[in-house]
């Protein structure tokens, strides 16, 4: 089989994680921000679950890429500093978690991309060349505002499991793609005042979907992303599925861990038009 890759590499892995704190839910709906225990929810993300993420990460020495909304980074840059110093990638994810999709009249997209990485710049000295958009809802507008203000990548679609190019001629990006099936939230999330009640999954049963996904990656020479977020998968269950994940990917030869930017830059010198 001819490899996808460079060198010996089999399957690219990229770990990855949303700090939405509360914005999501403060977008979502305005009103729940009188709901101290909603709020409370997603607080223990950049309070608590970050820094113990960022410890699991460093024991097994991964490098990975965390994507900020910029409403969150300047309430927290003490985490944001942390984050960038322990050499993780520190990516654009919107400001107040605003899917482009969904922005009203008075909404300029550009300028919330821009209020993002200023702030994200701010903190750490570097503008973000990475992309998510919250709650992988891109506009039609979304990947030319992106090309424009210099983004090398962006990961919000779903077309393949593999990086691929996307965008106008002469306008592209490298995409590198995600999917509900591999994110903590479809699997974990649980708020009644909110109305999501559907039962939570054991991480017994999301290890063992996310294991049998690597497994078919490595198969195959592809892609493996996750996207996690540390108000959820910052639990102690739940970052134990995450911990035993990661020993059963180690265990697999010509694997390789990177963060987002590297593979983008990678798949671009790798795949040149």
């Amino acid at each position: 089989m001819d490899s996808l890759w460079h060198d010996n590499t089999r399957c690219v892995v990229t770990l990855t994680f949303d700090i939405d704190g509360p914005s999501a839910t403060l977008r979502r709906n305005p009103e729940l921000a009188d709901h101290p225990s909603a709020i409370s929810m997603g607080e223990f993300g950049p309070r608590v679950g970050t820094r113990r993420i960022l410890d699991l990460l460093e024991r097994h020495e991964i490098p990975t890429t965390f994507f900020i909304p910029g409403w969150v980074a300047e309430r927290n840059q003490s985490v944001v500093e942390e984050v960038a110093d322990r050499g993780h990638e520190i990516a654009n994810h919107g400001y107040l978690h605003e899917p482009p999709s969904s922005l009203g009249p008075g909404e300029d997209e550009g300028a919330i991309l821009d209020l993002g990485s200023d702030i994200l710049e701010s903190i750490t000295g570097l503008r973000p060349l990475g992309y998510r958009s919250p709650s992988w809802e891109l506009s039609g507008d979304s990947l030319r505002l992106l090309h424009d203000r210099g983004f090398v990548y962006d990961s919000s679609l779903m077309g393949d499991d593999i990086p691929y190019f996307v965008g106008d001629e002469g306008k592209k990006l490298v995409e590198l793609p995600v999917h509900w099936s591999l994110d903590d939230a479809p699997y974990y999330t649980y708020m009644p005042v909110a109305g999501r009640t559907a039962p939570m999954a054991t991480p017994n049963d999301v290890l063992t979907a996310w294991q049998w996904e690597f497994d078919g990656a490595y198969r195959a020479g592809r892609a493996f992303m996750l996207t996690m977020h540390p108000h959820t998968t910052g639990r102690f269950a739940r970052l134990e599925a995450l911990d035993r994940l990661i020993q059963h990917i180690k265990q697999h030869d010509n694997v390789e861990f990177m963060r987002c930017i590297n593979l983008a830059e990678q798949w671009n010198q790798d795949h040149p038009e």
